[in-house]
């Protein structure tokens, strides 16, 4: 799940650029970058996300596995009885069974991909936001560019000290994050998924 997030986040950096022959053009503007692998790790509503969805994962396996378990016991006891019932009753208990496993598979996917989906509409949310909040901070310092790089792919090879806003960004989305009630958070969430 962090992958897509992290996929998502690294779009983030190419927020102003037109194409690389502007680039080059106008190398005198004002630019900046922001490493999305860091802000990521930093920015406390994507922490959220990420131990919002992985707590549900651990109870989703803590769920199946209780099934699991059941299963196996049912397995061994089948398992025990076949030579004393006949091959009959075997047959048709380990047909049951059967059955039972792979309805506990199909649970286990149905939730996986429901899970994934919520994820993924969060993860979304979240990119909007900072992609967002991103394009209104460098309209508002006067940017001509701000880049995005993090460890999957460097796009930013070199840059000047001073260059990197990672810190500042991160700062004030989280100052962003903590003032917001649970409210206007929801509010945002509905009218960001109606654009």
């Amino acid at each position: 799940m962090k992958k897509i997030i992290l996929a998502a986040v690294a779009i983030i950096g190419l927020v102003s650029c037109n194409n690389s022959q502007q680039q080059t053009e106008n190398s005198q503007g004002k630019t900046a970058y922001i490493d999305t692998s860091r802000l990521l790790k930093e920015y406390q509503e994507a922490k959220d996300i990420e131990a919002k969805y992985k707590a549900k994962e651990d109870q989703m396996s803590k769920e199946l596995e209780t099934e699991l378990t059941k299963l196996e016991a049912e397995i061994e006891f089948v398992k025990k009885n076949a030579q004393a019932k006949g091959v009959e009753w075997f047959q048709k208990n380990a047909a049951n069974l059967q059955e039972k496993e792979q309805r506990l598979m199909y649970v286990q996917q149905g939730l996986q991909q429901q899970l994934n989906s919520e994820y993924s509409k969060e993860a979304d949310t979240l990119v909007k936001t900072v992609k967002k909040f991103v394009k209104d901070y460098g309209k508002e310092k006067g940017y001509d560019y701000i880049y995005g790089t993090n460890e999957a792919s460097n796009t930013v090879l070199y840059a000047k000290d001073g260059q990197e806003i990672t810190d500042e960004i991160v700062k004030l989305l989280n100052e962003k994050y903590n003032t917001k009630s649970p409210k206007e958070e929801n509010a945002e969430i509905v009218e960001e998924a109606k654009k």
